[in-house]
């Protein structure tokens, strides 16, 4: 009987939507789109149920940058990869296109109400007081833990091929590098030793083992109704409905809360004592409690704000970044000849130095590792696609003119206020217009040879929008990338990667973040890389 009411209360809600949204002074109807599949789902299931991206890049290809999709019960958002108006709702908006209800009531789950979480005045302040922890100077100091987390998986790894047969294994790749990153981002981001490598059984280890999988879901067609009907409701609501859900996947959450706002109760407290004593460090907490002490009382974070900020760091410093450094080692697996050239990059940077350790002004200097790392987070961006409303009628400018069903041309295209926007990183980042007329090959050569369109401003980094853009870009671009660089230059030049033959059934799935699976054993992240020591002398 509940089911029942439940439903019929979302049926209703729906109604009243779509009725508002028919009879707004702005329309979505005549922008270009594909037919609905259903009233259930919409095109729900050509974004969602697929390879992630692939729904994107057939909108892209026959719609261009813009086009009108639907969701379940009669929804519609306004999907989008046009440079101009993206450089509209992330940049020059400001906070007049808000995060969705829903999308900010599931980063709760991983990172509390911190920085990802928050929005308008409430994410104003916490940038603010986060900001300076992650400046250029203070993040390029970071490079030797980076190094050192790196340099401490690789001595495991060459324990384990040694005693290998052929001195080569197929090496748990994503899991080593969840636990090397985790200590990286404690030691640089908390100045605290978490032991990861050395504990695998620890209880942190466990509660971000196969997190993402598990509580952000594989896609399926009930899930993503589930899910897309919770737009129906305000973000206090649907925080209520999870609270109250007692499943597995609720439970893994809990239990990465309890154990990592544990740590970060103990690291406020530490932190401040030493900041009174002028013992500060200049790891990024002690940045940003010594900020946020800095500020007025009506400024300054509350305790549960920095809790959630920990989590923020946390989460974001290990899991995302892990997984780029996995897609990496899986494309030079794939492309062994670019994976030779960067090793031999390495080789001679470090011979230049006198095999001293590399720095991160020396990773700067090597313009084949920065090519490889640019292709890299353009080609598999971690985050494929953010989610917008527009708290009022707006107009977004478009670089290319728009053909309505109806016939009219528009440069200018109005949006009505409650609209909701659909930004897509990965069809962007694969605009030919941009990128050259092979978007979607991977070819860190673009990058070097001209094929990169000068004189783009929207991405924090290298122009790509894999880290965002404006006011809600990623406050710790810096940070990971001096991290996936570190990684990279430890692992390249001392290990080589080969693809197996399960290479064939690689999935690019989406699980909170984009993660690699084979098909037929999803939910499990694998890559499939057979990993043998470099022969120096050779």
């Amino acid at each position: 009987m509940a089911n029942v009411v439940a439903l019929a209360v979302v049926l209703v809600a729906a109604l009243l939507w779509s009725l508002r949204r028919r009879f707004a002074k702005i329309s979505l109807r005549d922008v270009p789109g594909p037919k609905p599949q259903s009233f259930w789902l919409g095109n729900l299931k050509q974004l969602y149920l697929q390879q992630v991206g692939e729904g994107d890049f057939e909108l892209q290809k026959q719609y261009g940058g813009i086009a009108r999709v639907r969701g379940s019960l009669g929804g519609e958002s306004l999907w989008i990869s046009d440079p101009k108006a993206l450089q509209y709702i992330y940049v020059t908006s400001g906070y007049r296109f808000t995060k969705t209800p829903e999308r900010r009531a599931l980063s709760r789950l991983h990172s509390g109400h911190g920085l990802v979480w928050a929005d308008g005045e409430d994410h104003k302040k916490q940038r603010k007081v986060m900001l300076p922890a992650f400046q250029a100077p203070e993040t390029k100091a970071l490079f030797p833990h980076f190094v050192h987390a790196a340099e401490a998986m690789s001595v495991k790894w060459k324990d384990i091929l040694t005693t290998s047969t052929g001195l080569s294994a197929e090496i748990d790749i994503p899991t080593w590098l969840s636990q090397a990153t985790l200590d990286a981002v404690g030691e640089a981001a908390f100045d605290y030793q978490f032991g990861t490598m050395e504990d695998t059984e620890s209880d942190l280890v466990r509660a971000y083992h196969n997190l993402m999988p598990l509580v952000f879901s594989l896609p399926s067609a009930k899930a993503i109704f589930k899910f897309d009907t919770m737009r129906l409701f305000s973000t206090r609501i649907i925080e209520w409905i999870y609270d109250r859900q007692n499943n597995p996947a609720m439970k893994k959450a809990r239990e990465c809360e309890r154990l990592t706002l544990k740590i970060a109760k103990e690291l406020v407290d530490t932190k401040a004592e030493a900041l009174k004593q002028g013992k500060g460090s200049k790891d990024v907490f002690s940045l940003l409690v010594k900020a946020n002490v800095a500020e007025d009382a009506k400024s300054r974070l509350s305790d549960e704000e920095m809790y959630a900020e920990m989590r923020t760091i946390l989460f974001a410093g290990h899991e995302t970044t892990s997984s780029a450094i996995g897609w990496t080692i899986l494309e030079l697996a794939r492309h062994p000849e670019e994976q030779t050239r960067l090793r031999q990059e390495i080789i001679s940077k470090r011979s230049s130095r006198g095999g001293a350790e590399l720095t991160a002004a020396d990773a700067e200097s090597m313009p084949y590792l920065q090519a490889v790392l640019r292709e890299v987070l353009r080609f598999h961006p971690i985050i494929s696609q953010t989610f917008r409303v527009a708290v009022r009628d707006d107009v977004l400018p478009l670089s290319k003119p728009l053909t309505t069903k109806s016939g009219k041309v528009l440069e200018k295209l109005p949006v009505p206020k409650g609209t909701r926007v659909i930004l897509s990183i990965a069809a962007y980042n694969r605009d030919p217009d941009l990128w050259g007329s092979d978007p979607h090959s991977f070819d860190p050569e673009r990058w070097l040879d001209g094929r990169v369109k000068k004189g783009q401003a929207l991405g924090i980094f290298g122009n790509l929008l894999t880290f965002a853009a404006g006011l809600r870009g990623c406050i710790g671009w810096r940070f990971a990338v001096y991290e996936i660089q570190a990684f990279l230059i430890e692992l390249i030049q001392n290990f080589e990667f080969v693809p197996t033959e399960d290479i064939k059934r690689l999935r690019r799935e989406l699980c909170g973040v984009m993660a690699p699976m084979l098909e037929g054993d999803r939910g499990n992240i694998r890559l499939p890389v057979r990993v043998s020591l470099v022969d120096h002398e050779a």
